[in-house]
């Protein structure tokens, strides 16, 4: 039989709209009399018929594949169907399941015996042309498109809805805003357009809910502000208590009370006044908003902190909130304590390398002390902690990588706890392989030469974090992304090693500028290359810039004031003379000239010479040794320096007879030092300490007999004879827990620094180079007179020596050619803001100590000029170290003067002052 109708007469319409079931609905429509059955109609419950499907067309989309959607709806051209039956209805719910169609029908266009040719007619949800976020700010409303990754083009479904609005409401309740309302608005957009809108989302986060009081009921044994300490993240506001005399006042010190108390949130001052008398209270900092998630990890702590006190049994059995009168939330939380426990006997089992009283004293916990589930799994170092001295680090640094440890209850006496701690020691591990990734520009035998932990060796959890901190110290990597992964193989008792590193630029491209004193604002021009490569120099495909990978630095510098100061440097170093152990050498090249022009001006003199000069030229070779005694953070270097100083008509170093001539300065130089800071930029943790000795040929000493001092003094500083010797140390403590992803956290630097400058004996006169200066920013990319200048936030240079400066007792008297000793004292509060290698950011406030003498006579160590202040600093990897400080002399403060006679405001860039 053939039957073909016209489409709007014979379709079978199967219909699932917007806002309804997905299940399909058939109507049959009825064909003209004279071919339809006398009884029954085609499609009947009763007549039931099946077709073959000859063809499918795809009607009404505008942007999705027709062939993918006709193979998401399940039907295919071949099939067959039963009619009536369900096939249309499961294509339709199929179909409806992708959340893009606001409408979706199924026609039959023709039927010829047994095969049926249908239509699947699809109206597809609008695209999102625009969107915005109305009634937030627009640093708001960029995070939320971000939080929330809308986009131009998106199907605008109720998925995009429910997840934006969602995104919206928690975005606000983490900032204290619980009854945020949220909206969204769709406009269809006018023609040209097809099938686009536009939406809107309106956003109403009405008040900020803060935490008004904390209820805290049924603790007996630890008091409400001790356990409210613990409930970091959910704090009360802040309040200040007036009494009525106090209220008084202050209201008629704000003149226009109303105006202010409105602004508070009270009606008016008398009113509040007449409220709350005899106190009121106010909103003082808003730091106490309301967030379900910081408010359940709190609890969480809170009972922590019960279990670290011996309640072993402690728990929240209610806690609820409701809103105050303002709107504010109330918390009222109810505790158990339970009774207080203690350890009782603990033994060992499983032990077979160490013995119990080993393990005992690593474990540090007697029988009779307050029980702690959380001291001892830290003891046990369940994990190994970071900082070592556990028991897990114990066996984990002797090799013995799958040590497990099970702490076991075997007895509860009353309060008493007694434990039995089993071990599984397992074999010792050793090192299989070891595999470096991330090392896109550093040879990978760079990072290799780091390692403690080499192929063949037992492992040790302490040279693994050992290695960690020689890769950061390279400086060549991000020092918070470095990644070890132990890969253990406990079938075979071996373990693999996998390091990740993250490059990152740290040639320098230096613009430095810093006021030296005298000489005024010095600028330098100089490019350092840190991960220089000599052995590829004649290799172009190598340079880009310059050959790089191996390692080594290279730096050219050059420092200019105009006609006051000029200077050139040149340095290399090889980290790893010879490649195989760490022995630094290096070699440096310098010369510059001075002229006497800026000092005259600085001291309002007129200059005699204007072609007078200074000029210094001179080297250095160095060799260094990292020691294994007393431990291998210890480091020794030797160095041989050599500089030449020639003279013409420089009469500005206090010593008549010495301003023309050529001096000779050869000397050797021992330094020892130690340093286990964890990393270079914004150190966390460990010291640095050094101590060296430079020392010139004894000349006085090989001739006896003769009488320097009756010579001319040009003559005496012919070849500079001294010994000179500086100590430094530095110690970094962290004040505060690691924060956040990249580990924040506050950190406590001390430091305190010496020098002292002396002849061999009293035969001889002790010459003006290389003595110490005190004051200003200390910039150490040139000396005056070849001297150390000793930075003092908060005091210019000369400060001390200098009478214009320093009124009290006239200054030090004429004569004076710079100090032969000197103690500094350093203590600063750092925090980091950013910890990114692009840009790592820390500010901090400071207090110093120091003063120059000039001679053992004068040395006071308590006789210090101090100074208070605020700093910054900036790491930026193409121009190294930017540091800005505004310190405060507090020796220089007089009566009567203002706190600017008093201050000073330092700026640096390319370097850390000493």
């Amino acid at each position: 039989m053939k039957k073909s109708f016209p489409k709007s007469l014979l379709a079978v319409v199967l219909c699932c709209s917007a806002g309804i079931s997905a299940r399909a609905q058939q109507r049959d429509t009825v064909p003209p009399p004279a071919e339809r059955p006398a009884d029954i109609s085609p499609f009947s419950l009763g007549n039931p018929q099946q077709f073959e499907i000859a063809d499918i067309a795809v009607t009404g989309t505008e942007f999705l594949d027709k062939s993918l959607l006709l193979s998401l709806s399940g039907l295919a051209v071949g099939d067959k169907v039963v009619m009536p039956g369900d096939h249309f209805a499961k294509a339709i719910q199929a179909l409806w399941g992708q959340r893009l169609f606001s409408n979706i029908a199924i026609y039959i266009t023709k039927i010829e015996g047994n095969k049926i040719w249908l239509e699947i007619n699809l109206v597809e949800k609008p695209r999102m042309s625009s969107f915005v976020f109305r009634g937030v700010k627009k640093s708001e409303s960029d995070e939320l498109i971000t939080k929330a990754a809308l986009r131009k083009g998106s199907v605008v479904t109720e998925a995009l809805q429910q997840n934006t609005l969602a995104v919206v409401r928690k975005y606000y309740a983490e900032k204290g805003f619980r009854n945020v309302t949220v909206r969204m608005e769709e406009r269809k957009d006018p023609p040209p357009a097809i099938n686009s809108a536009s939406v809107i989302f309106w956003v109403n986060k009405g008040n900020k809910v803060k935490v008004n009081d904390i209820n805290i009921v049924g603790n007996e044994n630890l008091g409400d502000n001790t356990l409210k300490k613990k409930l970091k993240g959910t704090k009360e506001i802040t309040r200040i208590t007036l009494y009525p005399e106090m209220a008084n006042a202050w209201t008629d010190s704000m003149a226009t009370s109303d105006n202010y108390w409105k602004d508070m949130g009270f009606l008016s001052a008398t009113r509040t006044l007449q409220k709350l008398d005899p106190y009121f209270r106010f909103h003082l900092f808003s730091s106490a908003k309301f967030n379900d998630a910081k408010y359940t990890e709190d609890k969480e702590k809170l009972i922590a902190f019960y279990n670290s006190r011996g309640f072993r049994d402690a728990q929240i059995v209610k806690d609820t909130t409701y809103s105050s009168a303002k709107g504010n939330l109330n918390i009222e939380m109810q505790v158990e304590e339970g009774k207080k426990y203690y350890f009782g006997n603990i033994t060992w089992r499983g032990n077979t390398v160490y013995s119990d009283t080993v393990l005992s004293r690593g474990l540090g916990i007697k029988k009779g002390d307050v029980y702690n589930l959380e001291l001892l799994g830290k003891r046990l170092g369940n994990p190994p902690g970071p900082e070592g001295g556990d028991i897990g680090s114990l066996y984990m640094d002797d090799g013995y990588l799958f040590f497990q440890v099970d702490p076991v209850e075997i007895g509860i006496r009353g309060d008493t706890i007694d434990y039995e701690i089993r071990i599984q020691e397992g074999p010792q591990a050793t090192i299989k392989d070891i595999r470096i990734a991330g090392n896109e520009k550093t040879n990978e035998h760079v990072v290799r030469r780091e390692l403690r932990t080499l192929p063949g060796e037992k492992f040790s959890r302490q040279n693994l974090i050992r290695s960690q901190r020689e890769i950061s110290q390279l400086g060549f990597f991000n020092p918070e992304t470095i990644g070890m992964n132990p890969v253990p193989d406990v079938q075979n008792g071996t373990v693999d090693i996998d390091y990740k590193v993250e490059e990152r630029a740290n040639d320098q491209l230096e613009l430095s500028a810093g006021w030296g004193g005298y000489i005024g604002l010095t600028g330098t021009l100089g490019v350092t290359f840190n991960n220089f490569s000599l052995r590829n120099i004649f290799k172009k495909e190598t340079w880009d810039p310059l050959p790089s990978g191996d390692g080594q630095k290279l730096s050219v510098r050059i420092s200019s004031n105009g006609k006051a100061y000029r200077s050139y440097n040149f340095s290399f170093t090889e980290p790893w003379l010879g490649g195989k152990k760490r022995n630094p050498f290096s070699v440096s090249f310098y010369s510059s000239h001075q002229s006497p022009f800026a000092m005259a001006k600085y001291y309002g003199q007129t200059v005699e010479n204007e072609d007078a000069y200074l000029k210094v030229m001179g080297g250095s070779v160095s060799l260094g040794k990292q020691l294994r005694w007393p431990d291998d953070w210890f480091s020794l270097q030797y160095s041989i320096q050599y500089q030449r100083y020639k003279l013409w008509d420089y009469n500005y170093f206090g010593m008549p007879g010495f301003e023309t001539g050529t001096s000779n300065n050869l000397s050797f130089r021992l330094t020892l030092a130690r340093s286990s800071v964890d990393q270079q930029i914004f150190p966390r943790s460990g010291s640095s300490f050094m101590v060296y000795g430079q020392f010139t040929p004894p000349y006085s000493v090989f001739n006896p007999e003769k009488d320097y001092k009756a010579e001319p003094i040009a003559e005496q500083f012919k070849f500079i004879e001294y010994q000179k010797y500086r100590m430094s140390a530095e110690w970094y403590v962290p004040l505060s827990r690691p924060r956040g992803t990249d580990n924040k956290s506050l950190v406590l630097k001390v430091a305190a620094k010496f020098g002292y400058l002396g002849r061999y004996n009293n035969r001889t006169t002790l010459s003006p180079f290389g003595r110490f200066e005190l004051g200003g920013d200390g910039l150490s990319n040139f000396a005056v007179y070849d001297r150390d200048i000793i930075s003092q936030r908060g005091y210019p240079v000369y400060y001390t020596s200098n009478p214009k400066l320093n009124p009290e007792n006239g200054g030090i008297p004429a004569g004076y050619s710079g100090f032969t000793m000197f103690n500094k004292y350093v203590m600063e509060l750092r925090y980091p803001f950013s910890l990114n290698p692009s840009s790592t950011i820390f500010g901090l406030i400071f207090m110093e100590a120091a003063n120059g003498y000039r001679d053992f006579k004068e040395y006071d160590p308590f006789r210090l000029r101090r100074s208070v202040g605020v700093g910054a600093r900036f790491y930026l990897p193409m121009f190294g170290l930017l540091g800005f400080d505004y310190g405060i002399g507090l020796d220089r403060l007089r009566p009567g003067a203002g706190m600017k006679d008093a201050a000073k405001f330092t700026f640096m860039l390319g370097f850390e002052p000493e």
